[in-house]
């Protein structure tokens, strides 16, 4: 087999602001901050990862040095240099070490896809499926959409212009009334066909998420992602519900053994790479735990999503996407957005993608500039974290 050797890594901290604030359950969500890698070789070829954050940049840069002369295509190997016995990170250590391998790990991924001269899917087993299904993203929005009837307008317009059926969103102000009601418009205006799933990120206590449940369960709802904070208020809630449940907490064992929620949403590098996910996504298979991809990343995250849920027939349900949010990418003609709810794979080999350096030098300037973006800030309340009323 071909040897490749790592001869340098460079890891590149970017901001993705979105076009207007969303209101989640911390305050105002700006957008998000990422971290851009490449992995470099000595054939010249270059291999793209993404970490879902920048608070391990120096982590990566720390394991690009342990990595100098290893070869590229032994992951394995890789791993074993970064990343101490897994039992002892997963219960006693820093689990970031896992977040900052993984996206590296995604990188070598793309080298193997680049010397193989084939696309990563098929390097997975082959696409079952070349049509990726992604969600619109609605929510109460600064200087946007801050009533229930704004909402399901904008939601109607994104069917009229793309052809948007399938729908995920935060309706997240502290009020379970104005979920309700938001719910109610969505339904009347959209019909009933449309997919319309929502998230709380955990704001809602399970006497409020029981009564919200209650009364929404009549509009159809497909998915409820974290409406309370913990397995076991799921579990109780699903005593009074029939509505199907998702966590971005990537815990196969506690949702089988309490028996929610009914799908698991998360990022491949925090699972510690494209390796590490397709076990995980076995291990839901086996256990009959669903499985889809997480949203607001850049090209290069997206680009692994796309190639993942191509490869594997348990991806079912429509993944994450705050594509039609998004104001830049790093990635050559991205953001990715979707026409008739879905996204086409890239066909290019590995993860079909190629930087944009201007862009690239241009998101990283804005984080230099700006400092990464905030998800815990309230303009009403500066300097301190919010705290919904859990009622």
């Amino acid at each position: 087999m071909t040897r490749l050797r790592i001869t340098g890594l460079r890891a590149t901290p970017i901001n993705l602001p979105l076009e207007k604030p969303m209101w989640w359950t911390g305050g105002h969500y700006p957008g998000t901050s990422k971290t851009i890698i490449e992995v470099e070789t000595d054939q010249g070829l270059i291999g793209l990862g993404e970490a879902p954050s920048v608070d391990v940049v120096d982590s990566i840069r720390a394991m690009g040095d342990r990595l100098i002369g290893a070869d590229a295509l032994d992951i394995a190997g890789c791993e074993s240099l970064c990343v101490p016995p897994w039992q002892i990170v997963q219960n006693t250590d820093d689990s970031s070490v896992v977040k900052a391998f993984g996206a590296i790990e995604i990188a070598l991924w793309d080298l193997r896809g680049k010397v193989a001269g084939e696309p990563l899917c098929r390097l997975l087993g082959g696409a079952v499926r070349k049509a990726i299904p992604f969600t619109e993203y609605f929510g109460f929005r600064a200087g946007g959409e801050m009533d229930p009837q704004a909402v399901a307008d904008y939601c109607v317009r994104m069917r009229e212009e793309h052809g948007s059926t399938m729908f995920e969103g935060k309706l997240i102000l502290g009020d379970p009334r104005i979920e309700i009601d938001t719910v109610k418009e969505m339904r009347a205006a959209l019909g009933p066909d449309a997919m319309i799933r929502l998230d709380s990120n955990m704001q809602w206590s399970l006497p409020t998420a029981i009564r919200v449940f209650r009364d929404i369960e009549l509009y159809d709802i497909r998915n409820y992602e974290d409406p309370v904070a913990t397995f076991e208020e799921m579990a109780e809630l699903r005593k009074h519900s029939s509505i199907r449940m998702s966590t971005h907490v990537p815990d196969i064992r506690r949702a089988v053994a309490v028996g929610a929620p009914d799908y698991i949403v998360t990022n491949f590098a925090v699972l510690g790479g494209i390796s590490r996910t397709v076990r995980f996504i076995g291990a839901c298979e086996a256990m009959g735990v669903g499985f889809w991809c997480y949203s607001g990343d850049a090209g290069v995250a997206t680009a692994a999503y796309l190639h993942m849920s191509a490869a594997m027939p348990w991806i079912s349900e429509p993944s994450q996407s705050l594509f039609r949010w998004q104001i830049g990418d790093v990635i050559q003609g991205g953001p990715f957005r979707q026409v008739n709810n879905v996204v086409a794979v890239p066909e290019g080999p590995g993860l079909g993608v190629t930087l944009d350096r201007q862009a690239l030098a241009h998101w990283h300037n804005h984080l230099v500039d700006n400092g990464p973006l905030n998800h815990f800030h309230d303009p009403a309340m500066p300097g301190r974290f919010r705290r919904l009323p859990l009622t």
